[in-house]
């Protein structure tokens, strides 16, 4: 034992194997464990005040006899009536020493920054401790005062020892909490633990859902002062590094005021205390630091707390009203009654536009209905000029809605992170009447200029003024007035009087207002606090229950009932029951928490409120969702024709020169089929045509199609229940996995070990009286767990097959067409000729289309047979898509994309090994990619629950990967060809984030 001075104690507790130290800024911890479980044990610093240990012992025993289920140290009885003892330390000096129960789990601090639901559960624990406190009377108080935040004003004579800009920033929250400090000594006033940072908060960590709080520890800070103390010590730390700092602190205080309600005072003082707090933490270790150089906990919490102080996307003044909101309170005092006047006024206003605007059009440029901007990154500017063309709208006048997602806020600004799957502003705060430009804007009632001015960026709103307003109550509201002409607004000044239904402005031209096709966004807003005159016209849907109630529906000012112009979104919990009703249960949907995509481009895709997400995981769209060529392409020829194949056409003959170019000359033949199931189905007919045999080799855990004969090969479907089991043709050999599978990356010969499985195989339909008619095998093995097989492995089976008589088919459903970079097709990397290749949905890009080719020998045999037909295998239609897929592929360089992105995200992900023990393999060619998980790299014991975590916390990052493997353990990363350098910086940031909570939770 480290320190001997402690034998004692070890041995009154029976701890074993040793004292482990923690941290601590005065005092020592140390964690051991017992046959009842870990302790932890606690020597105060020399010379500790006996006084201060009996108070945190009566404080938490006293809240636990008031709430028992609080996760507070359950305290250990030392003799007597006391829970401690004088103990010399190694230098002879007293210590006074007490044991406690240990929690389960981390430091929050370790664990990183918590969702919301963590947060407010900690909100909702800390509420429950100062409930269970408010009774009990502090009597002695720690020599700490620096830490009482009440007094936190003693960091201002301090401040020289900050530099800068720094000094500056800590300066001014010193000047905001004096200015507060009168109404935070009017608060009452109890005991409170005073310390709740991060590394006294204990998290458990837990896959597949959010961590619990597991305990609440160190009381030694403990004195007397408001609750909003205690909220804000603990939401100081809690948000630090926080990707949404304002959310979090939110859900934190919500969860405070859902157990123990605040008042609209105390909520107001709790984001200038947290910065206070911070402001002292900083100031703190700054000044420690100089006399302890060397010691990392006094500045552990310094880095990420001038980040959050520094964070210029943090607005402090709408942070007011931003937890108000969340905890269920108007967001000013004013804000009910000013919408219950205007309400009650509704049909008395002037009219804006000189008109009544009932019965107008109403169009949707919501993400349901609109498909504008084609390209949902960039608004073209011919489509920003012609908005209602675009939806097909030919009258002069109509309206815009309020609430609506939409994809036409396309500039960096709307985006809030650095990813373009990154949050982004949405959904629209106003109602936009359309009109023709030059048209009078007038006031609805009596205002005074508060802005006017003309803002010339490009989809900016050009001109655009705010006018004031007062209720007969007194109370003062804002309506703004964008897009407008720009001479209109430069007439104006601010403080200038407007009558009711006089005209101060005129609609812009798409010259003067942004760039837009002529309209007024009218925008109504009950404060103007954290917006002063830049107010925002489109919200985050994550933020959007608090900018609906700033900015409610202004649809009473323009004299409208409100549902006329609110925008009705999608009822994704209805359409989820509806689909349960109208599906079969076995059509599963993705991820826990399923979602609803309305929207594609390239490689991401777009939610029914506009979200975006980065798609690293379809296949399908394999040149990425909405390619534009193939849109012109498919409607081109929709325009035309689209019939069945008993008629020439030179569609499906272009199709069949290009895919015939890239097979070997062999390989001559096409049969084109509405999908990869289908082109199996077909390709077990032509092998079996050409064999004379009717038996089938192929790897378990294969996925070949959902047809009766493909699901009859595919032993991921027919080995699960009621699926009848494995037909006697059907012979498995393994899949050819050479990191988990019987033979692995230490054996030079494993490609040959499992191509020897084929022998076996082989004398087991011989055995039956059967005869083989072919080798199936997806390429690459996906289902199977994104395998890569051994080199020399197919060249090896193929020639056992065909030695057989067996005719050797290749799916290349999952690998073909380029996806794998360096090799169009997957078997090439491996080395062979198949006699059939077999290619699916990717070809289509989406559409229905499957693909087959073989030799001309095997065709003239299945000739043979009975006619051919498919009505709708190689439509007009279907071909020339997946003509144009494969000029795509070709012309904008994919496989070179595939190969360059697939490099850069593999090198990436195994990189992560280092870091990650749960990562057990990292593998994969071009964008055919898989990672998996184990709960030990020795046993290689599959970590099925940690990849269903990380997959779905993926998707509530905005990534959407699969999952897949024997064993479910296997992360399946297949994007569109179209992935760029910045998504997979994206991929392996929030991968990072995923595995680090893996971790934390083993």
């Amino acid at each position: 034992m480290e320190h001997v001075w402690l034998r004692g104690v070890a041995e009154q507790f029976g701890i074993a194997g040793g004292l482990r130290q923690l941290g601590g800024e005065y005092d020592l911890n140390f964690r051991g464990r017992t046959s009842e479980g870990d302790v932890i044990v606690k020597a105060m610093r020399p010379q500790g005040e006996p006084a201060l240990v009996d108070q945190q012992c009566a404080a938490i025993n006293h809240a636990l006899a008031t709430d028992p289920t609080l996760p507070l140290p359950r305290l250990l009885p030392a003799g007597g009536n006391r829970f401690w003892q004088n103990v010399p330390d190694a230098q002879g000096q007293q210590r006074m020493v007490w044991v406690q129960r240990a929690f389960t789990g981390i430091p929050m601090g370790e664990a990183g920054p918590q969702p919301p639901a963590v947060l407010a559960e900690l909100g909702a624990l800390t509420a429950r401790l100062d409930l269970a406190l408010r009774d009990f009377k502090v009597t002695a108080a720690p020599d700490a005062a620096k830490w009482d935040l009440t007094e936190a004003g003693w960091i201002k004579p301090h401040l020289d020892v900050l530099e800068g800009a720094r000094r500056t920033l800590v300066a001014g929250i010193v000047a905001a909490f004096e200015a507060l400090k009168p109404a935070l000594d009017r608060l009452p006033r109890q005991t409170i633990h005073n310390d709740l940072n991060d590394f006294n908060i204990l998290v458990q960590p837990r896959l597949g859902e959010p961590a619990r709080i597991s305990g609440l520890i160190d009381f030694g800070d403990m004195t007397d002062g408001p609750r909003v103390c205690e909220i804000a010590i603990a939401a100081a730390y809690a948000i630090l590094d926080h990707e949404t700092p304002e959310a979090a602190l939110a859900a934190l205080v919500a969860g405070y005021h859902d157990v123990s309600a605040l008042s609209a005072e105390e909520i107001g003082l709790i984001w200038p205390l947290v910065r206070m707090r911070l402001a002292v933490s900083v100031v703190n270790s700054t000044i420690e630091a100089k006399g302890r150089p060397n010691d990392p906990y006094v500045t552990i919490s310094q880095a990420p707390a001038w980040r959050l102080l520094e964070n210029p996307a943090i607005d402090g003044e709408l942070m007011g009203a931003r937890l108000r909101n969340a905890c269920g309170l108007p967001v000013t005092d004013a804000a009910g009654r000013i919408a219950s006047w205007i309400a009650a006024q509704r049909g008395s206003f002037a009219p804006v536009l000189g008109r009544a605007l009932d019965g107008l059009p109403v169009g949707s440029l919501g993400i349901a209905e609109a498909t504008i901007p084609q390209n949902p990154f960039e608004l073209r500017a011919d489509e920003a000029r012609n908005l209602g063309t675009g939806l097909g709208i030919t009258q002069e006048w109509w309206l815009g809605q309020y609430g609506e997602p939409r994809l036409v806020y396309t500039d960096k600004a709307f985006r809030k992170g650095p990813w373009l799957a990154s949050n982004r502003r949405t959904i629209h705060m106003a109602v936009d009447v359309f009109g023709p430009a030059g048209e009078p804007v007038r006031a609805p009632l009596a205002s005074k200029v508060a802005l006017a001015e003309n803002r010339k960026g490009h989809l900016d709103y050009g001109g655009v003024v705010i006018l004031e307003h007062r209720t007969p109550a007194g109370d003062i509201f804002h309506t703004l007035y964008g897009h407008l002409a720009a001479d209109g607004a430069a007439k104006l000044k601010p403080g200038q009087e407007i009558a009711a239904g006089e005209a101060f402005a005129k609609l812009g031209p798409a010259e003067e207002n942004g760039g837009w096709e002529p309209h007024l966004h009218f925008q109504l807003a009950l404060t103007l606090d954290g917006m002063g005159h830049d107010w925002p016209g489109v919200a985050d849907p994550d933020d959007w229950a608090l900018w609906q109630a700033i900015c409610p529906n202004p649809a009473a000012l323009l004299n409208l009932p409100d549902e006329t112009v609110a925008y009705q979104a999608i009822d994704e919990a209805a359409l989820l029951i509806e689909r349960k009703t109208r599906f079969g249960a076995n059509l599963k949907l993705s991820y826990k928490k399923p979602v609803t995509f309305l929207r594609g481009w390239r490689h991401h895709l777009f939610d029914a409120m506009g979200r975006p997400y980065l798609d690293a995981y379809n296949n399908v769209p394999h040149v990425g969702h909405a390619h534009p060529r193939i849109r012109k392409v498919a409607m081109d020829q929709l325009a035309r024709m689209n019939s069945n194949t008993r008629y020439l056409h030179p569609a499906p003959m272009a199709l069949a020169q290009r895919l015939t170019a890239k097979l070997p000359k062999e390989l001559e033949v096409c049969f084109f089929v509405n999908s990869g199931s289908e082109a199996n189905e077909l390709a077990l007919r032509l092998a079996r045509a050409a064999s004379g045999g009717y038996d089938i080799v192929t790897p378990d855990h294969g996925y070949h199609g959902n047809t009766t004969g493909a699901i009859d090969i595919s032993a991921y479907k027919f080995n699960k229940p009621n699926m009848g089991g494995r037909k006697p043709w059907v012979q498995l050999v393994d899949v050819a996995d050479d990191y988990r599978g019987r033979f692995r990356r230490d054996d030079a010969d494993r490609a040959l070990h499992y191509a020897q499985q084929v022998d076996g195989a082989l004398a087991a339909i011989a055995e039956r009286g059967g005869k083989v008619a072919g080798f199936i095998a997806e390429t690459f093995p996906s289902v199977g767990g994104q395998i890569i097989p051994p080199p020399g492995y197919l060249a090896a089976v193929y020639e056992r097959i065909r030695a057989a008589g067996g005719i050797c088919i290749a799916d290349e459903v999952q690998t073909g067409l380029g996806r794998l970079g360096d090799y169009y097709f997957g078997f090439e990397q491996q080395g062979v000729q198949p006699d059939i290749v077999v290619l699916g949905k990717p070809l289509g890009n989406g559409h229905p289309i499957g693909a087959l080719i073989t030799t001309r020998a095997i065709a003239e045999r299945f000739a043979e047979g009975p006619e051919y037909f498919s009505t709708f295998g190689g439509s007009n239609l279907s071909c020339r898509i997946a003509a144009e897929v494969l000029d795509i592929v070709e012309e904008e360089g994919l496989s070179a994309n595939a190969k360059a992105m697939g490099d850069k995200l593999l090198a990436g992900m195994r990189a992560l090994m280092d870091d990650y023990p749960c990562v057990g393999d990292v593998r994969g060619i071009g964008l055919f990619l898989g990672l998996e998980l184990v709960t030990d790299r020795e046993t290689l014991e599959p970590a099925t629950d940690a990849a269903a975590h990380v997959m779905n916390r993926l998707r509530e990052m905005r990534i959407l990967v699969g999952r897949e493997g024997p064993a479910d353990n296997i992360l399946k990363i297949r994007p569109p060809l179209t992935v760029g350098a910045d998504d997979v910086e994206m991929i392996l940031d929030r991968l990072r984030i995923c595995l680090r909570e893996v971790e934390a939770a083993r």
